[in-house]
């Protein structure tokens, strides 16, 4: 990660919750209840920002699982612990192109708002499916279609003008780089959601 990009989101720590709304948490929330977390699972929030998955993820995982959140912005995960100081939730300040996870420990790995700002989406790739079991599965969720996201960044400006998320044959091709299976991609505005499962 560059050290312009780490600076933007260094600085946008305080205010990073304002951008959700009521709705968007709660469309959120319907989408975890989707995924069929089981109680006592292991799940990995890759570009967690300040927790707004954890308690949710918390909350499905139970006491016996784990949620681990990985951000490359200190100010981001030093937040996410002042907000969420849960004995099963652990913040950890590392980059999801060299992620500092064991190999194949996790059932779920999701990541929210994020993957559009991820430098390197092949490599990324590869990290998730190291650290996923067999049969785990990884969910890409943006509550904006692409266009929207693409549209917004270059609103936006700065480092983050040109982040955008890759067009579906792309999308596609790095599941399947990553060995996954089962691949689902819905693109439309208010949503973007892609998921797979670890063959």
């Amino acid at each position: 990660m560059d050290k312009d990009r780490r600076k933007y989101f260094e600085s946008c720590a305080e205010e990073w919750d304002k951008e959700f709304t009521a709705e968007d948490l709660e469309i959120l929330s319907f989408l975890i209840d989707s995924f069929n977390i089981k109680e006592g699972s292991r799940i990995a929030d890759l570009g967690c920002g300040t927790g707004i998955m954890f308690d949710m993820l918390r909350r499905k995982t139970g006491d016996n699982g784990i949620v681990v959140g990985i951000d490359f912005a200190r100010s981001m995960i030093d937040l996410a612990r002042r907000n969420f100081p849960f004995r099963n939730v652990f913040e950890v300040d590392g980059d999801v192109e060299h992620l500092p996870l064991r190999r194949g420990f996790f059932d779920h790995a999701i990541t929210f708002a994020a993957f559009a700002h991820f430098v390197n989406h092949q490599i990324v790739m590869e990290e998730v499916s190291r650290i996923l079991k067999p049969g785990g599965t990884f969910h890409i969720i943006h509550l904006m279609g692409s266009r929207e996201l693409e549209e917004y960044h270059i609103k936006t400006g700065g480092p983050v003008a040109h982040d955008h998320l890759p067009s579906h044959e792309d999308m596609m091709a790095l599941f399947q780089h990553g060995h996954f299976i089962n691949i689902k991609i819905a693109d439309q505005p208010g949503i973007f959601l892609a998921s797979g499962v670890k063959g």
